[in-house]
């Protein structure tokens, strides 16, 4: 969680934060199944969020503690974030791995993800890709876009687990469905060239690049130009993709 950051309340779910060097510090909104039970502790946890939010470090500290003892899952997130990133406390890896853990063992997407992030990122003193790979697997299955981006990665790279280029595809995709221009532009590289179980089809492809160009990736402008041209000659001059 940062400083600045607002902290949210559970009503609804948000998105992760983007791939950064350390663990997000961001606490996302929590969102529940619609018939699930209530989240137990929930006042207590909006407490220390609001307290948080007022910049009363120390009391939210403990608040989000007591709240995370009583089950609550993003209590234990948020007090995990505060004992990782040193916030009203020193910090403390091992707490924090402890509470991240209960989090990501109580289903909670964003915290699966974070903890995945632990092992990958050099955070721990001990590197284990592998079990990333587990965690970002469960946050991708909920689709946590971030940790979609996270597996495809280490499906393209064979760290953490076998090398398949298919498998980067499917979680690449799924992240550029939901807008990850990044992805957006990957997809179309694939559907450029086919192959991996991909079929090549160059229009595809000419709409995922026009998708990442409108969101401002160069590459994929210049790729979206190309196929324009090569495409819709007659178009080429005066296309271009509608910004988002």
């Amino acid at each position: 969680m940062a400083a600045a950051a607002s902290i949210a309340s559970g009503s609804t779910a948000s998105e992760a934060p983007p791939h950064a060097s350390n663990p997000p510090r961001t606490a996302p909104q929590d969102a529940q199944p619609l018939h699930a039970k209530p989240a137990p502790a929930q006042k207590e946890t909006q407490t220390a969020i609001d307290d948080y939010e007022a910049g009363n470090y120390p009391a939210a500290l403990g608040e989000f503690k007591d709240a995370a003892e009583k089950g609550n899952r993003l209590a234990a997130f948020n007090y995990a974030m505060m004992k990782l990133n040193g916030e009203g406390t020193p910090v403390d890896v091992p707490e924090a791995e402890h509470w991240l853990k209960k989090a990501a063992e109580a289903d909670m997407s964003h915290a699966q993800y974070a903890y995945g992030r632990l092992f990958d990122d050099g955070v721990l003193e001990r590197l284990d890709p592998g079990e990333a790979h587990i965690w970002y697997l469960k946050a991708a299955k909920q689709g946590h876009v971030q940790a979609q981006i996270a597996l495809a990665n280490q499906f393209m790279d064979g760290r953490g687990t076998k090398q398949d280029f298919a498998q980067a595809f499917v979680w690449y995709h799924k992240a550029a469905l939901a807008g990850d221009m990044a992805s957006e532009y990957i997809v179309g590289t694939y559907y450029e060239r086919g192959g991996d179980g991909v079929t090549p089809n160059l229009e595809t492809a000419r709409q995922w690049y026009a998708k990442a160009a409108a969101q401002g990736d160069p590459a994929a402008l210049v790729n979206y130009k190309a196929l324009t041209e090569k495409l819709h000659p007659a178009a080429a001059d005066h296309d271009a993709p509608a910004s988002e």
